[in-house]
């Protein structure tokens, strides 16, 4: 275990020294805070009902100026990541969370499984499906992907009542095609169709849509065979394609 990931399962999740992150949060301030747009801000606060303040920088203007933050500065460290991710959290503005999920999708390769713990901090503060999707498909799943014996952390998270957590679990082999573990995908699904949630319903049937794309009977054999236990939404969003 590196030590980054052992680190990780000791401490209380406060950002670690890095130089790197210094370097790119105080560009970051400085970079985004000059782009805000405080009526765009308004509406983006709006369409996201409200769950974190908004700078107001469109997604293309706030991608190019994050490679502006970037530029010449070297690959990071799995330190550097859990630096730069932790500190964007700190930040109230959404945008600089968006900077971070960027961030750690480009480097996922070069984080051990000790990472999982920091996606669990992030995906359970200020969560909403703006962050958590993305954070459950290209982190979590990537993590699971090169380590194997994740899936147990997943079988956890599977039942967790933070339903950001289980959504997670839902959703991280979202991107597996063929490396689907069917029995998981399903049995994920069948723990979770009592669920109230609508976000919790919504996934499940998301999930399998997605896996519907690379096996399509088999997503309609599970709807058949568990139709009375999941809910009509689920149902609706797997047989979206079919």
């Amino acid at each position: 275990m590196s030590v980054a990931a052992h680190n990780l399962h000791v401490m209380t999740l406060v950002p670690p020294p890095s130089a790197l992150a210094d370097t790119v949060l105080e560009r970051l301030t400085v970079g985004y805070a000059a782009a805000a747009d405080p009526a765009q801000a308004e509406r983006s606060a709006a369409y996201l009902k409200g769950v974190a303040p908004f700078l107001g920088i469109p997604t293309p203007e706030r991608r190019a100026l994050s490679r502006q933050v970037l530029d010449s500065l070297p690959r990071p460290e799995e330190t550097d990541c859990v630096a730069i991710a932790l500190r964007c959290w700190e930040l109230p503005e959404r945008e600089y969370q968006y900077f971070a999920v960027d961030y750690l999708r480009r480097h996922v390769g070069r984080l051990s499984s000790g990472f999982l713990p920091v996606v669990r901090h992030l995906v359970s503060t200020v969560p909403w499906w703006d962050t958590v999707d993305l954070l459950a498909a290209h982190l979590a799943g990537g993590l699971v992907a090169a380590d194997r014996a994740l899936v147990t952390e997943m079988d956890a998270w599977i039942e967790d009542e933070n339903l950001w957590i289980a959504r997670t679990a839902l959703l991280h082999q979202l991107t597996y095609k063929r490396a689907t573990d069917t029995e998981r995908l399903f049995g994920y699904c069948l723990r979770q169709s009592g669920h109230p949630d609508f976000f919790i319903r919504k996934a499940i049937g998301w999930c399998l849509r997605e896996y519907a794309k690379t096996d399509p009977g088999a997503v309609q054999g599970f709807v058949a065979s568990a139709r009375d236990r999941l809910s009509p939404l689920s149902v609706r969003e797997a047989l979206k394609n079919l």
